[in-house]
């Protein structure tokens, strides 16, 4: 048994359901309902994250894996715990989709640590709950696998994220339709063992505004507050002060700024979150339910990995920011009625379109190496280089590595001057970024001609930078400054589908190899050079190496 004492802020702190069977119901004037995990047959520890029981204040070492399974699966709680599950609705794909709320997600409570304040610990897959509906609220391997790998490789990306603490199977299988064609099977059940300072969606505020339960909506947000972002309820005379109307005004901007930044991230490193519904935004600007995920191979801003989201690609690549606008916009008429004032609301939803495009060029200046942002000339360089990873295609991760290493000399911006010279560099570039090309007969004269004139203009660039000094350009510092946030290890789809396949089979050597390697992201690992490789061509279209399906 975990010695661990659960505090239970949460549920200390806000009204509960009155009803404590667990069937599927409408829970009115409640922000949680008593849930209890079911009893699986043979828990077994499959992966573990030591860093997370570190921050938990725990050992992995005082513990045998089998009484961690016992634990992580639900099968043995501690005295001190008091399972629940938590209330909220949200718009899905556009759609006010009513009440939702934790249909296969139980909190076990919340610990408070020495040094990270309180972090709930959250069991997914662990059987049904009042927002169950007709699902039986368990997870399968294979998707739980995905969220186990994908929240820690986004923690080590620098990205802020829900983190994992463990993976345990079940001992029991799941019948899950994976491509809703009606040829459901039997698979392997699973546990993952998620943690965060808060769990709270917008969608937790959203389903109480839209019922007219001021009560449950003053209620949420006072505690949010309180809770995760306590700062605010200090004034600048470092005395505290009550809620008002500029207390929820300023919460509702740092919610902006925060979900602002955590866009950009996603931008920076090629992340689709796939299915960015209300319910699935983090009030703390977290990643949230790791679904139908991807990392986009070959750039293209209409990607989307969500097979429910194919035709209308709501969700694509391209779109993430102006999604995470619109659900901000629902959140700020969900709130609406703390603040009576709709300008400072709109002025935040107005701030978070130019605090994007500002933060988003600041990005890209990082990720090509700039000392600074020059609006007059980067915007253009930033445009040319997005369609020209578009006009074929390119591995954006291989690509923005290979740049790195691409070795800018005073010759080689000058060197299109002089025809001869200009064809042999134009193929010593290609060379250099072949790698990084899926269709290698994309390559047309046109394109290496607009490859050659951005890689020119780059290089004018970075050259300018260094006016008084051009013998004495530093490309080591560069590319330092450059591998620092362009990852070389990213969770491609194939590499978890290759996990999958081992797991299944009961072979969970993969899963920690993956572990290991993206808990480095940014390092060479020269030892791991396979796993930083474009999706291999057998994969294009493979189930799960590709578009993926909500089924989990």
């Amino acid at each position: 048994m975990l010695n661990l004492t659960f505090v239970n802020q949460y549920i200390a702190n806000l009204p509960s359901d009155n009803l404590t069977e667990n069937y599927p119901r409408q829970v009115e004037h409640a922000a949680y309902s008593v849930a209890t995990p079911i009893k699986v047959a043979k828990p077994q520890l499959i992966a573990f994250n030591e860093d997370v029981a570190n921050m938990l204040d725990f050992s992995f070492d005082d513990y045998t894996p089998a009484e961690l399974a016992e634990v992580l699966t639900g099968n043995n709680l501690t005295e001190s715990m008091q399972p629940y599950a938590m209330c909220y609705g949200g718009h899905q794909f556009g759609n006010w989709a009513g009440q939702l709320g934790d249909g296969r997600a139980i909190n076990l409570g919340d610990v408070l640590t020495e040094n990270y304040g309180h972090k709930t610990i959250q069991l997914k897959g662990a059987g049904p709950t009042p927002y169950s509906r007709t699902a039986d609220g368990l997870a399968v391997l294979r998707s739980s696998i995905r969220e186990f790998l994908c929240s820690e490789a986004m923690y080590h990306l620098n990205v802020p994220t829900t983190r994992a603490l463990s993976l345990c199977l079940t001992g029991d299988k799941v019948r899950r339709d994976m491509f809703y064609d009606g040829n459901a099977k039997y698979e392997l059940g699973a546990v993952v063992c998620r943690v965060s300072s808060s769990f709270t969606r917008f969608g937790s505020m959203q389903l109480a505004a839209n019922r007219g339960d001021g009560a449950l909506l003053q209620a949420q947000a006072q505690y949010c507050i309180k809770a995760d972002f306590a700062h605010l309820l200090v004034n600048s005379d470092n005395q505290e002060q009550e809620f008002s109307a500029e207390v929820y005004a300023n919460w509702f901007e740092e919610i902006c700024q925060r979900t602002c930044k955590l866009v950009v991230d996603w931008m920076r490193i090629g992340f689709v979150h796939g299915v960015l519904n209300t319910d699935n935004m983090s009030i703390l600007g977290e990643t949230i339910d790791f679904g139908p995920y991807g990392w986009v191979d070959d750039f293209d801003p209409n990607w989307t990995p969500n097979t429910t989201d194919a035709q209308g690609k709501r969700y694509r690549f391209g779109a993430q920011a102006q999604v995470c606008r619109w659900n901000l916009c629902q959140l700020a008429n969900a709130i609406y009625p703390l603040i009576k004032d709709a300008k400072p609301l709109q002025k935040c939803i107005d701030d978070f379109t130019d605090n994007y495009q500002q933060q988003w060029a600041e990005m890209m200046t990082e990720k090509l190496g700039f000392e600074q942002y020059i609006e007059s000339s980067d915007q253009a360089i930033f445009t040319q280089l997005e369609n020209l990873l578009a006009s074929v295609e390119t591995d954006m991760t291989l690509f923005y590595r290979k740049l790195a290493s691409f070795n800018v000399t005073v010759e080689s911006a000058a060197e299109s001057q002089i025809p001869a010279k200009a064809q042999a560099a134009t193929n010593d570039k290609l060379a250099h970024f072949h790698d990084c090309y899926y269709q290698p007969e994309q390559l047309t004269a046109e394109y290496q001609n607009n490859l050659n004139l951005w890689l020119t203009s780059y290089s004018d660039r970075l050259l300018s930078q260094n006016k008084s000094d051009i013998e004495g350009f530093d490309n080591n510092a560069r590319i330092k400054k450059m591998n620092a946030v362009n990852p070389k290890y990213v969770l491609r789809n194939y590499l978890a589908q290759q996990a999958i396949d081992k797991a299944e089979q009961g072979d969970f050597s993969e899963i920690h190899t993956l572990q290991k390697i993206l808990q480095h992201p940014y390092d060479e690992q020269p030892e791991f050079e396979q796993y930083a490789q474009k999706r291999p061509e057998w994969a294009r279209n493979k189930a799960g190496c590709s578009m993926l399906s909500c089924s989990s």
